[in-house]
């Protein structure tokens, strides 16, 4: 289905052009997820400010959080981003995988983390007493608790966006997990 177009710059908004070229200047393009939120007036606004709200979690952080949720919610635009976001923060391709599947082996508090959110989302926010013992157990706090469900919420919404639209991916594609973990 041809129905949903990735708009450019001069489809937009002026609000959203202002916004399209401080991203080509940050980022050095604007990605076409960004690009389609931009059909709506304010939803590219919203969601930068959203995304980009102070937060109790380091950026490793927040891409474990951001890879167990585009795994678990099947989205291949998300993944692609932030595979190359998750090796700019540092992570390995292997470690990226690992994360993939809810498990970061690697790094106990970042195990914790990868299983408690993947438990939150298979179970819709009621994770068992278990993942959220090892949660604190591991250091964690209930502002990082909220944190973590804000960036559940804001990866959420993109997937859910790109899965319904299925734009174009302009990122590096990654590939299959060879595990059924999630």
């Amino acid at each position: 289905m041809e129905r949903f177009q990735v708009p450019s710059r001069e489809e937009v908004s002026i609000n959203n052009q202002a916004i399209f070229d401080n991203l080509q200047k940050a980022v050095g393009f604007v990605p076409n997820l960004y690009a389609y939120y931009a059909k709506n007036e304010t939803a590219l606004g919203d969601y930068l400010t959203l995304q980009n709200r102070k937060t109790t979690l380091k950026a490793k952080e927040k891409e474990v959080i951001n890879l167990v949720v585009s795994q678990f919610n099947g989205c291949n635009y998300c993944l692609s981003a932030h595979t190359q976001i998750g090796k700019m923060n540092g992570f390995t391709e292997d470690q990226i995988l690992e994360i993939r599947t809810g498990a970061a082996s690697f790094d106990g508090k970042l195990d914790a983390l990868a299983r408690f959110v993947l438990d939150t989302v298979e179970n819709k926010g009621r994770a068992s007493e278990k993942i959220k013992e090892e949660f604190f157990e591991a250091g964690y706090s209930e502002a990082n608790m909220i944190d973590a469900v804000i960036v559940i919420g804001d990866k959420t919404i993109s997937n859910l966006i790109h899965n319904l639209a299925d734009f174009e991916i302009d990122f590096p594609l990654v590939e299959e997990l060879q595990t059924t973990a999630i």
